[in-house]
């Protein structure tokens, strides 16, 4: 019987990244903390927008655990950068101007965010209750 193990590597092996990479998610993560709290937003806060806990958060900031890429618009979004500042680029002046005007996402807009993530039905049963908090269910 021919030894298959070099086709199908066990999956329960780690990946492991490079000194490279791991410096990366390292710098990656100590910019997110420093836009966070440019922005006056606390982790938790930060948590709450991309569906995870505080503690993750805290993992992505030190860089002991990557972030993934699909949260990183929410994360840029959130911090209202670009992704390229995510990434370590620079912005230009107009953007930076632009970061200021607008400041941290307000509270409001998170919520909106965390109901677009929530099944369909969750989203119905949350619109239902604002149209009875904001009086438009007598309207109807």
């Amino acid at each position: 019987m021919a030894d298959t193990t070099l086709l199908h590597p066990p999956t329960s092996a780690a990946m492991t990244i490079s000194s490279d990479e791991r410096a990366f998610f390292v710098a990656m993560g100590e910019r997110i903390a420093s836009l966070r709290k440019e922005r006056n937003l606390t982790q938790t806060q930060l948590a709450e927008a991309l569906g995870v806990t505080q503690q993750t958060v805290q993992a992505y900031e030190a860089g002991s655990r990557r972030i993934p890429v699909s949260a990183l618009p929410v994360v840029a979004r959130t911090l209202s950068v670009s992704l390229m500042v995510l990434f370590g680029e620079e912005q230009d002046k107009e953007e930076k101007a632009a970061a200021r005007k607008r400041g941290p996402v307000p509270q409001w807009q998170q919520h909106i965010e965390a109901i677009a993530r929530l099944p369909r039905s969750r989203q119905q049963f949350v619109a239902e209750m604002l149209r009875n908090v904001l009086g438009e269910g007598a309207a109807r």
